[in-house]
């Protein structure tokens, strides 16, 4: 999220957290400013390898409630983060049983998981893994779903179970541009995945 119109509009929707992407690679980075911060949602900042005086200096700048983490950043530093007062999600990257082995050097170090589609690179690749991997995840940490995750896929949520499944990160599949969110397309999923929660 970027421009202020489209960010108060998804505010609206029901989500519970934002994304801003502060990786200058990425097509949808936040940029030098944004005009608007949302109050009503959590704000997640999006970072790649990111040295530790960026990542501070963002929080600050955006009010960062989450420091999401999608490069090869260690627990060492995602526990530094956390006695820094920080609140960590580390992305990993998922593709067969044995990415989810490293979750365990980052258990004491993070608050939440996010299990994301493997791609070349880094940044979405709007394509889902098989949830079914999951299943071999027995960490105590609660995790966020990712990757490829469209207004197609209630079905296979209400399906989807996990006792450390916490949420759903949605991005591309709900895009009309990189960074602009079809608010009225994810106001109506939101609404139909909340009935799907016990």
């Amino acid at each position: 999220m970027r421009r202020e119109e489209n960010i108060r509009s998804v505010e609206q929707t029901g989500a519970d957290w934002m994304g801003f992407i502060c990786y200058d690679r990425s097509p949808r980075f936040i940029g030098t400013a944004l005009t608007y911060l949302p109050e009503r949602t959590k704000r997640v900042g999006v970072f790649v390898n990111a040295p530790l005086t960026y990542l501070c200096e963002m929080a600050k700048r955006l009010r960062l409630n989450y420091l999401q983490l999608h490069g090869t950043e260690s627990p060492s530093l995602c526990l530094h983060l956390k006695n820094e007062g920080f609140h960590v999600i580390k992305a990993f990257s998922v593709k067969q049983m044995s990415d989810i082995i490293p979750t365990k050097e980052y258990e004491s170090a993070c608050e939440y998981f996010l299990f994301d589609t493997s791609t070349p690179g880094y940044g979405g690749s709007g394509k889902q893994f098989d949830w079914n991997i999951l299943a071999g995840y027995c960490g105590k940490t609660p995790f966020l779903l990712s990757g490829g995750i469209t207004p197609d896929s209630l079905e296979q949520l209400g399906r989807f179970t996990h006792p450390r499944w916490a949420g759903i990160d949605l991005n591309s599949g709900f895009e009309t541009a990189p960074a602009e969110k079809d608010a009225e397309s994810l106001r109506t999923f939101i609404e139909k995945f909340k009935t799907l929660q016990p």
